[in-house]
């Protein structure tokens, strides 16, 4: 889906006026491209996600169950999976919601899910760039703000998002069902 394609909910509610002082700027790497994600991409996507400690206690390359996810996503207009590449090779992902509320207003909020970076490119701008890219189709759709959560033992994710101007204001929970 493109950003002009995105559903009529998803635009509604004021937009809250950006209060954070800009991330510092940082370049996107050469031949840095961000695109939607397509279902050949799924087998990468999955990699990356089972690619560290926590991910790979939890993920299962090659199960089937990823096609149907896939699929679903796709299929939700309030939904976008991403991929970033580098020079055509798939080299990063990120999954960004869009979530029309009642609160604030009514304004909608993005949520950043699933961020990762193919290990031989990370720490050379992908990741800022996807974010911030992100945070673009975010604010482009009219919402208030965006959130996202990471593992608490991810310390260098939370020094990552403090960089982007990312605050940790709310304590998660969670209930595994």
């Amino acid at each position: 889906m493109t950003d002009a394609a995105a559903a009529p909910h998803i635009l509604s509610g004021p937009a809250a006026p950006d209060r954070r002082p800009a991330a510092s700027p940082v370049a996107e790497p050469t031949g840095f491209a961000m695109r939607d994600a397509e279902a050949g991409d799924v087998e990468a996507i999955v990699a990356m996600l089972a690619d560290d400690p926590l991910g790979a206690a939890r993920e299962a390359p090659g199960d089937p169950g990823y096609a149907a996810a896939f699929a679903a996503i796709a299929a939700d207009p309030g939904e976008r999976l991403m991929v970033a590449a580098i020079d055509g090779a798939v080299v990063g992902c990120l999954q960004l919601g869009v979530v029309p509320t009642l609160s604030r207003r009514g304004a909608s909020r993005a949520v950043i899910e699933g961020v990762r970076v193919a290990a031989p490119w990370r720490s050379r701008g992908v990741g800022a760039a996807m974010v911030r890219r992100a945070v673009e189709i975010a604010r482009a759709r009219g919402c208030a703000m965006v959130q996202l959560a990471t593992d608490r033992s991810r310390t260098d994710a939370q020094r990552f998002y403090a960089r982007l101007g990312f605050e940790p204001s709310h304590v998660g929970m969670k209930l595994m069902l």
